[in-house]
């Protein structure tokens, strides 16, 4: 493993090869660029200045010679068929139609045709800039061309000169790399030897590192630390106590999982145990046996889906994802679903359409939750209401004591421990958590054997689904 200095002096030095490397290659691509562009910007000014002389010119042999022996470029004169009737490195009875060339086609529409490419004529990569010349004679295609070769030479020159100014800058910044990590190493020795001396109970040692700021804050540090090592006992024993403290809670929550999983797991073996033993069992009994191992499998699955969605809100697992929706139409929806499931029960709806801004999804789970769990606990009907800032369900139930109201959201908590369905005490718990999310909260006020009603506020839904004024 690396030591501190050694990782610093390998890290600034990784860095500085690295833009030194991105440097050099944005230089190497840009350098290049700006020197094809120069050639090309030499060869246009070449047939600005020849213009004159090529529209005077009569004998194009002798001006191709003429110009390729002052200029050293490849000069090519085509008539408008594409044919070559002049050319300077070649015999132009050899050379095909030129009509299909990139650069003579862009310059029937373009002031200018530009294109690089490899010749196989004279064999090289030639940069090529033609222009359509109009005459009172005839009308032809000027094309001058350089080779690359030399314009690559003189770029490979300045590139030479370039990378043996990046490598002297490597060798400096290697130089300072290992001074600052020199010194680094110093400062990490002292702070090392004053640890040593500390664990030898000798609290009095000195530390004085003497190049960096951030190891003499180090060592303040360090010295208060010293100052506070004899409440280290103290601090660990409360520490073991919240530990016993989780692990008594873990407990509880494996405790009640337990609980509440016995009756449907004992139910379920109860069934299978009966199927198994009896094989001549009356197809309708095992029919309805087989039913109510299905449904106690279902009941489990619920419990569990409950419990994974109780855990995920417990640990902001879950994000709202608003929306605007009418949250009248949204209670409308739960008690459809919920009279399915209590067809013999009344549920009662008070209050207009409203829109609201909040997750639907979540707020019509909060609705089931609250529902459900009045008509689980009643006998009689139970009433939504919905006021202008505020939603509730009543019931006529058997209540809730006073000090049982501050328990009645926790989890796995029910008012009625001897009586066993598969809500797992997880239902208000669920109701307070989104709420939360939503910046709301649950109020809950009861009479013992006269009912209860069970309060949020929608406010917060309500302004933020109004429109802001710009």
């Amino acid at each position: 493993m690396l030591k501190i200095h050694q990782l610093f002096f390998l890290n600034v030095l990784g860095l500085f090869i690295a833009a030194l490397s991105i440097a050099s290659l944005i230089s190497y691509l840009t350098l290049k660029a700006m020197l094809i562009k120069d050639s090309e910007d030499r060869l246009i000014q070449s047939i600005e200045l020849l213009e004159p002389q090529i529209v005077s010119m009569d004998n194009y042999d002798r001006l191709a010679e003429n110009i390729h022996s002052k200029t050293h470029f490849r000069v090519t004169v085509i008539d408008e068929n594409g044919t070559v009737i002049a050319e300077s490195n070649a015999d132009k009875q050899q050379m095909e139609n030129h009509s299909n060339r990139v650069e003579v086609m862009q310059s029937m529409s373009e002031p200018y045709g530009v294109t690089i490419r490899y010749s196989h004529t004279v064999k090289s990569d030639f940069i090529y800039v033609a222009k359509k010349i109009v005459s009172p004679k005839r009308t032809l295609y000027f094309r001058l061309s350089m080779s690359l070769e030399g314009v690559m030479n003189h770029f490979y020159m300045l590139w030479t000169r370039f990378v043996a100014a990046f490598a002297v800058l490597v060798v400096i910044a290697l130089l300072i790399a290992y001074n600052i990590s020199k010194k680094a190493r110093h400062d990490i020795i002292q702070i090392t030897q004053y640890l040593d001396q500390v664990s030898a109970k000798n609290y009095k040692a000195v530390l004085r590192p003497e190049y960096f700021r951030e190891f003499l804050q180090i060592s303040i540090l360090l010295k208060n630390l010293v100052k506070k090592l004899h409440n280290r006992d103290k601090q660990k024993r409360k520490h073991t106590a919240k530990l016993r403290l989780i692990n008594k809670q873990q407990n509880d929550v494996l405790s009640a999982i337990s609980h509440e999983f016995k009756n449907p797991i004992a139910a379920i073996m109860g069934y299978a145990e009966t199927l198994h033993d009896d094989l001549n069992l009356d197809v309708q009994i095992r029919e309805k046996f087989l039913d109510k191992i299905l449904s106690n499998t279902h009941k489990i699955t619920l419990m569990l889906d409950r419990l994974a969605l109780s855990v995920k809100l417990e640990n902001n697992d879950l994000s709202i994802k608003p929306t605007t929706f009418d949250i009248a139409e949204a209670v409308h929806e739960v008690i459809s679903v919920l009279k399915g499931k209590y067809p013999s029960r009344t549920i009662r709806f008070n209050g207009e359409t409203k829109t609201v801004y909040a997750d639907k999804t979540m707020i019509e789970l909060a609705l089931t939750n609250l529902i459900d769990n009045a008509l689980k606990y009643s006998e009689e009907d139970v009433t939504v209401t919905l006021t202008m800032y505020t939603l509730s369900v009543s019931d006529k139930g058997i209540g809730i004591a006073p000090a049982e109201l501050d328990k009645i959201t926790s989890k796995f908590y029910r008012v009625q421990k001897n009586r066993w369905d598969n809500s797992m005490g997880l239902g208000l718990s669920i109701v307070s958590y989104i709420l939360k999310l939503h910046d709301s909260a649950l109020t809950i006020t009861s009479t013992l054997g006269i009912g209860s009603t069970f309060t949020f506020s929608i406010e917060n839904f309500i302004q933020k689904s109004k429109p802001t004024k710009s």
